[in-house]
């Protein structure tokens, strides 16, 4: 069966970078962009960034444009989020989806992962 599975997060200070990952399994990987997501507590959860199948386009939400990156490698099926100069509203629960590009970009996907917990603070 398909499998997402999120890992790297982490308890970090304000201004530190945080590298995920997620690794795919049971599916076509390159058949499908990639994308991530946050939710925090009592919150929707909210489009982070998304990247087509060969990795030639790429989203952000605007409150983390430039300073978090969204990359993939279709000979390993992961796809990695570098987020720097975190801040502490960026505190929530990554996970990683597959689907379409304009899908993902939309909160919809295929498949999910479970998620990783990202906590910056003080």
């Amino acid at each position: 069966q398909v499998q997402l599975v999120e890992s790297g997060g982490g308890l970090v200070q304000p201004g530190a970078s945080l590298r995920l990952s997620c690794q795919a399994s049971g599916l076509t990987f390159r058949s499908y962009a990639m994308g991530w997501f946050r939710q925090a507590p009592g919150k929707d959860r909210e489009f982070v960034a998304v990247i087509s199948w060969n990795g030639g386009r790429t989203n952000y939400a605007d409150s983390v444009s430039g300073r978090f990156t969204i990359s993939r490698d279709n000979a390993r099926n992961t796809v990695d989020l570098q987020m720097n100069s975190l801040k502490p509203e960026d505190t929530a629960v990554y996970s990683c989806a597959a689907g379409s590009f304009y899908g993902l970009g939309q909160n919809t996907g295929n498949h999910w992962g479970q998620g990783t917990q990202v906590i910056v603070s003080s």
